[in-house]
């Protein structure tokens, strides 16, 4: 009594599944006749020069030939003023004491940075003007060892 008592609905359910089986089949079928090439398309090769192509390395082409000796190897010092300041300069637009988080406005980017309370070292309050670190918070950059600023 299989399928007599199949509803319309059921019916077309097993015909879409049916349908979908076939053209898994026809896929399967149309990557064997293909062969198994794919991944020979998928190498690139690269030249001395940092050009990618398709074509492998010509291999009776001269390598020119490199004495170890002659690598000039250095390190490169550099001054502490040179340094990139990462105390920066801000001033508080928002702090919500019971809460324990605010932002900071960095005067020379403008841009707009978050602080926690933990990471407060004296007291603040809004339109202070503080220093700050940049530091990486849980969710992008914040500001770190926020204090006031005094000249």
């Amino acid at each position: 009594m299989g399928r007599s008592q199949e509803t319309l609905g059921k019916k077309e359910v097993r015909n879409k599944k049916e349908k979908k089986r076939k053209e898994k089949q026809k896929k399967r079928a149309i990557k064997k006749t293909e062969g198994k090439s794919s991944f020979d398309n998928m190498i690139a090769y690269v030249d001395e020069f940092g050009v990618i192509s398709s074509t492998p390395p010509d291999p009776t082409r001269k390598k020119q030939e490199v004495i170890a000796e002659d690598i000039e190897i250095q390190v490169i010092r550099t001054n502490p003023e040179d340094a990139p300041d990462f105390h920066r300069k801000g001033v508080v637009t928002f702090y919500n004491d019971s809460k324990g988080f605010g932002f900071i406005r960095d005067l020379e980017s403008n841009m707009r940075l978050f602080f926690h309370a933990s990471d407060v070292q004296e007291p603040v309050k809004e339109d202070n003007i503080v220093s700050f670190e940049k530091g990486k918070g849980p969710k992008g950059i914040a500001a770190i060892n926020v204090r006031l600023f005094k000249e």
